[in-house]
């Protein structure tokens, strides 16, 4: 990735000019995706893949037009959805008639209404790893109800023992657990089983090449490089051991940090990847892949407290998950300036350092980088798509759409 402060001027610049061409200027935080990289991100993925499908996560798009556009891509096929009222949603709207939900659900109102409608049952693929998963299905039902398609979400973590390193997700583990409950939903009225997921985020949504962090760096990429060796042989054990009971029409896996790698286990016929095209902060530093950043939003300066610094409205942008450093959005354009360690990112204002803060002025714009993908788009109605030093379209996020899932 190409970080470079004339890279990041430029970008400043341009992404300036885009926004101040506007016949009126938008409100911030200016949400913002540079397609030009969007679509670079896209055509690298594929190359990543190696001929397998990439299933778009919608979780980290969160945006209908950026969903499509991913998907017109070729060598992206289907959506992997993180509600079932947004499967159902993206269903209705056109956007996808092959979405995984990727987590369990126990939505009522959803379940009852896919199980009413045979299209919307046909599209969608509910997620379970638990029997009582199963139940809730059964309790939704009304009537003449329609099959509903399943998959099962396995446990993709490393065992060293008796620890576990990878998400908390699945309690399916075992062979022999995961054949059980397998044959459980085979033998179930009214659902199909079709699929399985197997999800290594300590792969796929770990930094693995830190500047100043060589050692650490270097025992991750160890960790991973053991977890995708167990996990190769697992998922051989477990497809054939579900060989015997029900023949399968997808084997999901992975995530953008992972795409080789888990493109390269036969038993996989699909990737998952959504990061990987936006590029938020904590996507910067991976030894496998050299992504380009597509997604900003940009605040502007209301303040400054003294003459070397520089303060903006906004920016408490937090990303979810262990609270840290790399959760906190990182100002990005122009380069060189910080966050103070007293006050960080927040919600009404956002003080800043560094050279380029002294050069700033009132109503000026500052461009940050999200840490987590899609995020972003749940603070923010409309989406400026900029190709080169124009906006080309303004589309609407979920929330845009009055929607939140």
């Amino acid at each position: 990735m190409s970080d470079h402060f004339v890279d990041r001027n430029r970008l400043w610049s341009r992404l300036d000019a885009a926004v101040a061409a506007l016949p009126e200027p938008p409100p911030t935080p200016i949400a913002v995706v540079d397609l030009d990289a969007f679509d670079a991100n896209a055509a690298d993925l594929v190359r990543r893949a190696g001929g397998k499908p990439i299933r778009v996560a919608s979780k980290s798009l969160r945006v209908p037009a950026l969903i499509s556009r991913a998907l017109a891509h070729e060598g992206f096929a289907g959506v992997l959805a993180y509600t079932l009222a947004e499967a159902l949603w993206l269903h209705e709207s056109g956007v996808s008639d092959d979405i995984v939900v990727a987590y369990p659900t126990v939505d009522a109102a959803a379940l009852r209404r896919l199980t009413s409608s045979p299209d919307a049952a046909g599209a969608i693929t509910l997620m379970v790893d638990d029997p009582a998963h199963l139940a809730v299905i059964d309790a939704a039902r009304s009537g003449d109800a329609v099959e509903v398609r399943i998959a099962l979400d396995l446990d993709a973590g490393l065992r060293l023992g008796r620890q576990h390193i990878g998400p908390k997700r699945s309690p399916l583990f075992d062979t022999a657990d995961v054949v059980a409950m397998a044959r459980r939903v085979h033998e179930h009225d009214g659902v199909r089983l079709v699929g399985v997921m197997t999800y290594e985020g300590q792969v796929a949504g770990v930094q693995d090449d830190v500047p100043d962090q060589r050692t650490k760096s270097l025992l991750v990429r160890r960790l991973k490089q053991a977890s995708m060796a167990q996990l190769e042989v697992r998922r051989r054990e477990i497809s054939d051991a579900l060989a015997a009971v029900i023949t399968l029409e997808f084997w999901n896996g992975g995530g953008s940090g992972s795409v080789e790698a888990t493109a390269a286990d036969p038993a996989v016929t699909e990737v998952a990847a959504g990061s990987g095209l936006l590029v938020p902060g904590i996507f910067d530093h991976y030894a496998s892949f050299d992504p380009h950043p597509a997604a900003y939003f940009g605040l502007r300066v209301t303040r400054k407290p003294t003459p070397a610094m520089a303060t903006v409205h906004g920016g408490g942008l937090i990303a979810s998950g262990a609270t840290g450093e790399d959760r906190s959005p990182v100002p990005w354009a122009p380069p060189g300036l910080h966050l103070t360690g007293l006050e960080g990112a927040g919600e009404v204002q956002t003080p800043l350092t560094g050279h380029p803060a002294a050069l700033l002025r009132i109503g000026d714009l500052v461009w940050f980088r999200h840490a987590k993908s899609g995020e972003l788009f749940e603070h923010v109605r409309d989406v400026h798509l900029v190709s080169g030093e124009s906006v080309t379209e303004v589309v609407p996020s979920y929330r845009g759409c009055g929607l939140a899932f």
